[in-house]
């Protein structure tokens, strides 16, 4: 397949474009390059965006794809009137009928961060995220019984990204400890946690990727052997089974799947969309 452009064309940050987007477009094995135009919001800026679509269709030789998420019906016009590419409208497209199906007017907000100043969900997500650093890879034993989510697993496991995100996407207080040597040694967890047991989520690899990411970290180490990584995650694992925790292998998994596995094993009791 030639190369198409894509653009994500929004009047506020674009994500809500770009994730839809690219969640359709992963369904084809297509050659394309990405372009988000974000803060489309006057005529004069959806006009600017006609021009750009459009000569990048005459240079790929090829429609560009556009999907957006315009709210501001003159600009989408332009948009609509001008664009020379495949146009996606998604807010056409699922907006429209549900405000048919629901007998009511949605309220056209212009993105999803539009009033985050003064929303209280969007503050105690940036307190997630700042208590998730402050209890990254066991910075901190403080106030753990305020964690909605404690990971644990060998250093390089995933733990740091899985619990940023969790924090990011849906506003958890996320702690993670890495499991050490001395930990193998007394057979049992940081005692720090044994009282929040039922919210502790265990993470595993393969020791062959785990040396992988290590020598990327520390090469020809102790460390990131192969012989090393073998010793760790068995007894990581050994130690999940004994104190009956819950645990998963992230070695194929992305940081979506290894989080909504953690969403469902252990349920928090509030979550941020």
């Amino acid at each position: 397949m030639q190369q198409r452009t894509i653009f994500f064309v929004s009047d506020g940050t674009g994500i809500t474009a770009e994730t839809f987007g690219n969640a359709i477009l992963a369904q084809f094995e297509a050659q394309s390059r990405h372009v988000r135009l974000p803060f489309v919001d006057t005529v004069d800026k959806a006009h600017h965006a006609v021009r750009q679509i459009n000569h990048a269709g005459v240079v790929d030789g090829n429609r560009p794809i556009v999907f957006s998420t315009l709210v501001n019906m003159d600009v989408l016009k332009v948009i609509q009137e001008g664009c020379q590419g495949m146009l996606l409208d998604m807010f056409g497209t699922f907006v429209h009928p549900l405000e048919q199906e629901l007998k009511t007017k949605s309220n056209h907000r212009i993105g999803r961060f539009s009033d985050a100043s003064k929303s209280k969900e969007y503050q105690n997500r940036i307190e997630a995220i700042n208590f998730s650093l402050a209890h990254d890879d066991g910075q901190s034993n403080r106030d753990l019984e305020q964690s909605d989510v404690i990971l644990v697993g060998v250093s390089r496991s995933g733990k740091t990204p899985t619990s940023l995100y969790l924090a990011m996407q849906h506003g958890l207080k996320a702690s993670n400890y890495p499991l050490i040597p001395e930990d193998f040694e007394r057979r049992h967890l940081p005692p720090a946690l044994l009282p929040h047991k039922d919210k502790i989520f265990g993470l595993t690899i393969q020791p062959e990727r785990l040396s992988e990411i290590r020598n990327e970290r520390r090469p020809n180490s102790k460390y990131a052997s192969l012989e090393n990584c073998r010793m760790e995650v068995a007894e990581a694992e050994s130690m999940m089974r004994r104190t009956g925790i819950r645990w998963l292998s992230t070695t194929t998994k992305s940081i979506e799947e290894i989080a909504t596995t953690i969403l469902q094993e252990i349920h928090p009791k509030h979550l941020s969309y």
